[in-house]
């Protein structure tokens, strides 16, 4: 149970359970298309090879301090195979995927890599392709109770409209009730929109599920990233559908943990990433100084701009300024480079450069460049206070466990 896990937000959707990702667009991956590639994989009928797919010539798109050359296919499938825990089901099936996945998105193949993509699966789904969720008809069922109740709508009236048969010939009362997996669910959702206008209730429709897949990724996410980097497998389905399966879950799930280049010399801080938002750790360590040189107590949780309207805004915004005059920077200069937050060219920038300068003078020696963001998680699931570190400890045990089977 994650701040990924079972996130469907219902604040434009039937339920109001919160969103529990912010690794969404705008930059879901620090790379360019392979030459030659197109924009976005043209989707075909046909079913996808069982077989890994050709290692493609170019560099990993990716840098980690301590980089060592890449393994050919036979090793990486031999050494992934001492890496994943023993007693998984179909193990064949999930050793296929990750490297697919590595292959397609030009990952090194190390054990580091794949242990991070196996821990972060270990997490979130238990090496369930298809995760399943307890209790789901009733927390469905009391989602769109509140939904209707702010309709005006009585739940009754709701149920009778969806004894309305749905396009699996099954009705759609029927389909929730025998809800098990979030798979499930959102074809559910997806049909539920598509006859928004046969079933003759007063609610928005649109699919509400923002994450899944045994990674639990964004949805977002997933659709912006086939737009620099083409999808590899031959599919009918939409990317949406793609995320809920056991390879298009892995797939970007490697994506978002694994391509883009992260300045960080501890893997913790890619896993916090990963639940916060790409460069939040670097982010938050940066209104650690911000913080530091102003005496202001700022929120370490790696959102360093947001806006009011059209005007830019946020604690760690009007920080900066009251630094104009130390920075030598003016408000349009700073918040230029703020605008670079989810980018890893932020830390390239003069406005990084200078607040770093200046706090590492300040406190007499450099002052690290990630920390942890302070994040509170929320989600139908979680019951007792989880934070963005626990997840990235919680993950991180499981890393160590999984590199210690080399």
């Amino acid at each position: 149970m994650t701040r990924h896990l079972f996130s469907l937000a219902l604040l434009a959707g039937l339920c109001a359970c919160s969103s529990t990702s912010r690794n969404q667009p705008p930059a879901p991956a620090a790379v360019s298309p392979p030459p030659g590639s197109p924009a976005v994989a043209t989707p075909v009928t046909t079913p996808p090879p069982v077989a890994v797919p050709a290692r493609p010539a170019a560099a990993a798109t990716i840098s980690t301090p301590g980089d060592k050359p890449t393994l050919t296919d036979s090793q990486a499938r031999a050494l992934l195979n001492r890496l994943l825990p023993a007693g998984i089901s179909d193990r064949q099936g999930w050793n296929n995927d990750i490297l697919s996945a590595f292959a397609a998105l030009r990952l090194p193949y190390r054990a580091d890599n794949f242990c991070a993509v196996a821990a972060v699966i270990e997490q979130e789904s238990s090496w369930q392709g298809d995760p399943t969720v307890p209790n789901l008809p009733a927390i469905v069922w009391g989602k769109i109770g509140e939904r209707a109740n702010k309709y005006l709508v009585p739940l009754p009236v709701v149920k009778t409209a969806l004894l309305k048969t749905s396009p699996n010939g099954k009705s759609y009362k029927a389909r929730i009730d025998s809800l098990r997996t979030e798979r499930e669910m959102n074809l559910l959702f997806e049909d539920m929109a598509a006859e928004a206008g046969k079933l003759g209730l007063p609610l928005n429709m649109k699919n509400p599920i923002r994450t899944g897949g045994p990674m639990q990724v964004s949805v977002e996410f997933a659709e912006a990233h086939v737009r620099i980097w083409p999808y590899p497998y031959q599919t009918g389905n939409s990317i949406r559908n793609e995320v809920f399966t056991r390879r298009g879950g892995v797939y970007f799930g490697s994506a978002i943990l694994l391509q883009y280049p992260a300045p960080y010399q501890d893997m913790r801080y890619r896993f916090a990433d990963f639940n916060a938002g790409r460069y939040s750790s670097r982010n938050a360590a940066l209104q650690a100084a911000v913080s530091q040189l102003t005496g202001r107590k700022l929120a370490l949780d790696g959102d360093l701009l947001s806006y009011t309207g059209k005007q830019a805004s946020g604690s760690t915004y009007q920080a900066l300024l009251s630094l104009r005059s130390r920075l030598d920077m003016s408000q349009s200069a700073i918040e230029r480079d703020l605008q670079q937050e989810k980018n890893s060219a932020l830390g390239q920038s003069e406005l990084y450069r200078k607040v770093f300068a200046l706090a590492d003078s300040k406190a007499g020696k450099p002052l690290a460049r990630e920390r942890m963001p302070q994040i509170d998680l929320h989600s139908p699931k979680i019951s007792r206070k989880l934070t963005t570190q626990w997840f990235a400890d919680k993950v991180n045990a499981r890393y160590q466990a999984c590199m210690a089977r080399q």
